[in-house]
C-alpha cells in the first residue's frame, strides 16, 4: 500500500480562509500575535484591513471577535488551543457562547503532537472544554481535505463554533466529504467499531487494515463531527458490530471516548475501551514518540481490539 501524503493542517486552514475572504468580505480575521504559526497571516497579507493582531492577549481577542460578530461580521479567531481554550475560556464562555455570536474558533497545535513544547502547552482537554458550551459546535478534522472543507462549513451557519489542528503534518485519509452532525464512515466491517479523531484517525485505519490481514474486518469512523455528534451512525456501529474502541489525542476522561460511553449505556450499551491520554499532564518530547509514551501507539489499540473481541466470543 503506497503511504498516503501528508499536509499541514494549518496551511490548509489559512489558504481555505483566503479563498472564503474573497468570495465573503463580511468575513475578518482575528489572530493573538501567532499568525506565522496558525497560518492566518495568509489572509492578513491579502486582506490587511480585515486582519486584526489582537497580541498576547487571547480574552480580548475573544471579547473583539464577539463584538464583530454581533455587529454583522462572519469572524474567525486563532491561536493555539491552549491559550483558545484554556486562557481565553471565559471570555469565549461569556462573550462569545452566551451571545450565539458567530465567532468560528480555529485553534492549532492542539494535543501531545506539539511536542517539545511540553506539558504546559499540549492542550489534552480542549474538546471536553468547548463541548461542554451551550451552542457550540465542535469540529476535529482528519486530514488537510476535511480541514478544508469544515472551515467552510462553520461559515454557512450562524453561531459560535470549535475547530482543533494539529502542528504536525497528518496523512489524507478522507476525500474531504465533511457535513456537521454527519460521522465518514472510511472503512465497512462487522466484528469490530474503531472511531477516532484527528490524528488518530490515520491509526485507527492502521489498525483496520491489520486485523484484516488475519480475517477480521473492522468499522472505521471518523467523528470530525464531535458536536453535533452521529448518533445514528454511532448507534448502528454499536448494533451490527457489538464492541467499539475510541482513539483520540485527548483526555480520556471528556473527550471522544467520554461522548460514546455515555451515549451508548444509555440506548445500546456494548462492550467499550477508551484509547486517549490519561488522567495526567503531557510531557516534553518526539511529538509522535509522545503518542507511543501516552499509550497512543498502534500496538497498544491492537491490544485492545483484540481484547473486545475476545470479550464478544469472535476470536479465542
Amino acid at each position: 500500500m503506497a503511504a498516503a501524503r501528508t499536509e499541514s493542517l494549518r496551511d490548509a486552514y489559512g489558504q481555505t480562509l483566503v479563498e472564503i475572504g474573497r468570495s465573503d468580505p463580511g468575513v475578518v480575521v482575528l489572530d493573538a500575535d501567532l499568525s506565522g504559526s496558525t497560518r492566518t497571516a495568509l489572509f492578513g497579507k491579502q486582506f490587511p484591513d480585515r486582519f486584526f493582531n489582537v497580541g498576547v492577549m487571547e480574552p480580548t481577542m475573544m471579547t473583539m471577535a464577539a463584538g464583530l460578530a454581533l455587529g454583522g461580521r462572519t469572524v474567525y479567531a486563532s491561536t493555539f488551543a491552549i491559550f483558545a481554550a484554556g486562557q481565553a475560556y471565559n471570555a469565549v464562555r461569556q462573550s462569545i457562547c452566551y451571545n450565539h455570536a458567530n465567532v468560528k474558533i480555529v485553534a492549532t497545535h492542539g494535543g501531545l503532537l506539539v511536542g517539545g513544547d511540553g506539558g504546559t502547552h499540549q492542550m489534552l482537554e480542549d474538546v471536553g472544554l468547548m463541548r461542554g458550551l451551550p451552542g457550540m459546535s465542535v469540529i476535529v478534522p482528519a486530514d488537510g481535505p476535511t480541514t478544508r472543507a469544515a472551515t467552510r462549513a462553520v461559515a454557512e451557519f450562524d453561531g459560535p463554533a470549535y475547530i482543533r489542528l494539529t502542528r504536525e503534518n497528518l496523512p489524507t485519509v478522507t476525500d474531504g466529504t465533511f457535513a456537521l452532525g454527519r460521522a465518514g464512515e472510511l472503512r465497512g466491517g462487522s466484528d469490530l467499531t474503531l472511531i477516532a479523531v484527528g490524528a488518530l484517525v490515520a491509526r485507527a485505519l492502521e489498525v483496520a487494515e491489520e486485523l484484516h490481514k488475519v480475517g477480521v474486518e473492522a468499522r472505521v469512523l471518523d467523528f470530525a463531527s464531535i458536536k453535533p455528534f452521529d448518533e445514528k451512525a454511532l448507534l448502528r456501529a454499536a448494533r451490527d458490530t457489538g464492541a467499539i474502541l475510541t482513539l483520540e489525542e485527548h483526555t480520556v476522561l471528556t473527550g471522544l471516548g467520554a461522548l460514546v460511553a455515555s451515549t451508548t449505556s444509555e440506548t445500546y450499551p456494548v462492550p467499550i475501551r477508551r484509547l486517549g491520554v490519561p488522567d495526567v499532564f503531557g510531557e516534553s518530547g518526539e511529538p509522535w514518540a509522545l503518542l507511543d509514551r501516552f499509550g497512543l501507539s498502534k500496538e497498544r489499540a491492537l491490544e485492545e481490539a483484540w481484547e473486545l473481541l475476545r470479550m464478544r466470543g469472535k476470536v479465542q
